[in-house]
């Protein structure tokens, strides 16, 4: 079946949360990120959806759900930092905005990054015993970002997600 601009290719929900914009070569880790496999909630998945953006996108539709764990949604973050989350009541999208008056994307984790990235320095602590990484923002720009325990930066095309 060819579709037009006007074809809604996913269904409409009456309350829940969608993830919009997630690159699809992200979208199933960021459900195994959510645990939306977990959930008893139904769960609407598009993956490599047409996009004017993106060209293809993912999407995540999850209904009755409106609340996540924020560890999780940071983590997501750093895999699709452009995704946009919209709250859904009564079939209308909430009127949360970013700072900027746009649809509020995956929130990034503003100065720290605690427990969501392994460092790449196989002899740091957080590599050799029990406890929690720490990082924290070198450049925001460039997503670089610097071990509090060993001084290790790594980029984004070096994290690891813990």
């Amino acid at each position: 079946m060819e579709q037009n601009d006007s074809t809604k290719q996913v269904a409409a929900i009456k309350n829940g949360t969608v993830i919009d914009h997630i690159p699809p070569e992200h979208l199933f880790k960021i459900i195994d990120i959510l645990e939306i496999g977990d959930m008893d909630n139904t769960v609407t998945i598009g993956y490599r959806l047409p996009s004017g953006k993106m060209g293809r996108k993912g999407m995540i539709k999850i209904f009755d759900k409106t609340e996540f764990d924020q560890t999780a949604l940071e983590k997501a973050a750093l895999l699709a930092p452009n995704a946009t989350v919209n709250k859904i009541i009564d079939y209308k999208v909430s009127l949360d905005k970013d700072e900027n008056g746009g649809k509020p994307c995956l929130p990034l984790p503003e100065k720290e990054l605690r427990n969501i990235v392994k460092c790449t320095n196989p002899r740091c602590i957080t590599n050799n015993e029990p406890m929690p990484t720490l990082f924290t923002w070198v450049d925001r720009g460039d997503w670089t970002i610097k071990c509090e325990y060993c001084g290790r930066k790594i980029k984004k095309e070096n994290f690891e997600l813990k």
